[in-house]
């Protein structure tokens, strides 16, 4: 019984450690993604797009974001290229193509095929019959929940029509 009491007494002190060691508040979209650290090129990105505010304002907003792999996968030299100061209306065009208003999850979407309107001003597909794909980006992680929407992680940049 002297055993079980201790025991007891030491689960409740690492239980009690574990619930303080949880983070005191949920963050906005921009914090989640910075803490996640496989999104480095989109947090420049959107530094240099003078996007920042925005996507720690209010929202909510629905961000599909490319990792730092699928910014990789463009030709070279477009990263670079994009984060001059000359090229940000397209950086910000591109950027604001992977926002979509609202908080969209994925059961929200599940087994359907729409166009949605995103905050650049086009619209994108997505299927999420088996799996959920925008446009040609396959939705790698899905749900990631921010005070101020919603993240799925997608595996390729996709960029908006030409006008």
């Amino acid at each position: 019984m002297k055993n079980f009491k201790s025991m007891l007494g030491a689960t409740a002190i690492a239980m009690t450690l574990a619930v303080v060691s949880l983070p005191a508040k949920a963050a906005d979209i921009v914090d989640t993604a910075v803490s996640a650290g496989q999104f480095k090129t989109l947090v420049a990105a959107v530094t240099a797009a003078g996007l920042v505010d925005t996507l720690k304002g209010k929202g909510p907003f629905t961000v599909f974001a490319p990792t730092d792999a699928a910014f990789a996968k463009l030709p070279a030299g477009t990263v670079e290229s994009l984060l001059k100061p000359e090229n940000k209306s397209k950086l910000v065009a591109i950027l604001t193509y992977h926002v979509v208003p609202g908080k969209v999850m994925s059961g929200d979407i599940a087994g359907k095929k729409l166009s949605v309107a995103t905050v650049q001003g086009g619209t994108a597909s997505v299927d999420a019959m088996s799996g959920v794909m925008i446009n040609d980006a396959n939705v790698v992680s899905a749900d990631i929940v921010a005070t101020n929407g919603v993240i799925h992680v997608i595996d390729k940049v996709i960029l908006p029509p030409q006008e």
